[in-house]
């Protein structure tokens, strides 16, 4: 902006204020994107010091940078525009203004999600608008002087790519940071070279810079096995440093499952440095083909332009599909509405006005809880929960008795409007299959694994500090990859703010025959002993559970872990199975 007293808004011309605001914008998003960067950046310090709390400290600054960056910005608008806030055909031209100030952008897209982002700030638009917004992208074309995202490593044999590529000085580490890098190598290419066939890799490519996460850092690419190969295989390498020894190369993941469980929606988002999101996404997208741009970009900590990737898309397939809304499968909450379109794989989650008895919390309760969520290491057992406001959806797309459902259990954010339904706030969540309805429709070899596996979810949780609350499978999901995760927060807190209790026993026959708590109970109070009376899992999957996860039901099991939280201690969660780690020397 100019020296001096900043002219009154209605002494300018609607092109000037257009492009006094359009600049105003520009240099706001210049702000975010270097804050964005600095933090990221901060990533590999971070692992080389093994400071993982300053890791996590960096996530959830990187997390809440957005919203403050948008909050000073609509501040600026309102003492720049002043009366002429809400003027549509000023900010038509603001957005034009803008459009053409990055237009040579490497980061474009991520600009015009942010310009939205202050938009509907200002006017709370309900649906959209595509004079003021970037509904559909202004660009045709990839960014103008986007960078390539691959290096290629060829013409060696498979231990000393490795070595070439864990130790390149671009994006590797020193060999002296590392602990027995040459034996873990050798074990990683034994290992390779029989999941690819082949005793000899013709060439690896590795995608972008190192992703870091928690207390990772991944190297991601993919293998090709001869010339030309129309197959290649997806591949990351996963290193830890969890010794002061030096860095382990822990794992070697393989194929397209093991990536898509990496880059899991039910994961904390990467810090990965990229001058160019739109070309590494799209770069992980041909590794990961059944992952939709939504998800691509959450992963790498652009989870608003997520939302704009997922609003086109979900957008499109309204237009090019025809069943409608119905009410989601498996039990009816008592705080949330939750309805799907059948050929969509996400769920919309709605407050109820009132919540059903005996549910106490409020609106402003569940909220906070899912923005917890939000900010939260998800440990791969939390899905993740988009917010949108002001959604505007054609009335007929709704199956009537759902339709009547919302407008009579949440009128307050419900509403007809002309020929639509207007949402004034949800929750949209990825579909998955209900555990409960899981475990009667599958054979007895699939419920006994997803038992354990929903044992193991309680335990990552509590081990991210995160107790659910209420435990029944039916809040809790199996994803396509067979993983359980759990999805219903209205109950959720940190696990350091409950107390364990362990059952009293009865000393005389009328506490003993007592149908209601002899004993005095707090509000935090948790007792692990009655966890079974409630836990309804059918024949072998209840025999799994027990067998396997027994201490989930000693308040022993759950005061221990509070105590290694307490104490400072971040108990390390892998994103990939055991059986994928590498064996590490002492």
């Amino acid at each position: 902006m100019t020296t001096g007293a900043a002219p009154e808004p209605a002494a300018l011309t609607d092109s000037r204020l257009a492009a006094l605001c359009a600049e105003t914008v520009q240099r706001a998003f210049l702000d975010y994107d270097e804050q964005f960067h600095a933090i990221t950046s901060r990533a590999r310090e971070r692992f080389l010091a093994r400071d993982w709390r300053g890791s996590y400290a960096d996530a959830g600054e990187r997390l809440r940078l957005y919203s403050d960056e948008l909050e000073d910005l609509t501040q600026q608008f309102r003492t720049v525009m002043g009366e002429r806030l809400c003027e549509r055909n000023v900010w038509s031209a603001i957005k034009a203004v803008y459009s053409s100030l990055i237009a040579q952008s490497s980061k474009r897209e991520i600009a015009e999600s942010f310009f939205n982002s202050l938009t509907r700030r200002v006017f709370a638009t309900e649906g959209v608008d595509q004079a003021i917004e970037f509904v559909d992208t202004d660009f045709d074309a990839a960014p103008i002087g986007s960078c390539e995202t691959r290096r290629t490593y060829s013409g060696r044999s498979l231990p000393n790519l490795l070595h070439l590529i864990l130790t390149d000085p671009a994006t590797g580490f020193p060999e002296e940071h590392w602990s027995d890098l040459r034996t873990a190598i050798a074990a990683a290419a034994e290992r390779s070279a029989a999941a690819l066939d082949a005793s000899d890799t013709i060439k690896l490519e590795i995608i972008g810079d190192v992703f870091y996460r928690g207390r990772g850092a991944y190297m991601v690419g993919r293998a090709l096995r001869r010339p030309n190969d129309s197959s290649p295989v997806p591949i990351a390498f996963c290193l830890r440093h969890e010794q002061k020894r030096g860095i382990d190369f822990d794992a070697v993941l393989l194929g397209e499952t093991d990536l898509a469980i990496l880059f899991s929606f039910t994961r904390a988002y990467f810090r990965v440095d990229t001058a160019c999101p739109y070309e590494l996404v799209r770069s992980l997208r041909d590794l990961l083909p059944e992952k939709r741009l939504v998800d691509l970009y959450n992963a790498i900590g652009y989870h608003r332009h997520g939302k704009t990737e997922f609003y086109r898309d979900f957008m499109r397939h309204l237009r090019s599909s025809e069943d409608c809304f119905v009410a989601a499968e498996g039990t009816r909450g008592m705080v949330m509405l939750v309805f799907t379109l059948p050929s969509y794989d996400v769920v919309f989650k709605l407050i109820k006005d009132r919540f059903d008895y005996p549910k106490e919390s409020t609106r402003a309760e569940v909220m906070r809880r899912y923005r917890l969520v939000f900010e939260h290491d998800r440990a791969g057992r939390l899905v993740e929960a988009h917010e949108f406001e002001h959604l505007r959806i054609a009335q007929d797309r709704f199956e009537p008795a759902l339709l009547e459902e919302l407008l009579g259990a949440a009128p307050s954010i419900v509403r007809r409007e002309g020929g639509d339904v207007v949402i004034g706030h949800a929750y949209v969540e990825r579909r998955i299959r209900p555990l409960n309805l899981f475990l009667l429709e599958t054979d007895e070899s699939a419920a006994s694994a997803a038992a354990r596996d929903y044992g193991q979810a309680m335990k990552d949780l509590a081990a991210s500090n995160i107790f659910p609350g209420d435990l029944l499978t039916k809040n809790f999901g199996v994803t396509r990859r067979g993983r359980v995760v759990f999805y219903d927060y209205d109950e959720l807190t940190f696990l350091t703010d409950c107390n364990f209790r362990d059952m009293p026993k009865a000393t005389t026959p009328e506490q003993e025959m007592a149908s209601e708590p002899w004993f005095s109970v707090r509000e935090n109070d948790v007792f692990p002993e009655e966890f079974p009376t409630f836990l309804a899992l059918p024949g072998v999957s209840r025999q799994a559970l027990f067998t396997e996860h027994a201490d989930l039901f000693c308040a022993d099991f759950w005061r221990t872990m509070q105590q290694r939280l307490r104490a400072g201690e971040i108990p390390a969660l892998y994103p990939y199975p055991a059986a994928r780690r590498l064996p590490q020397t002492n």
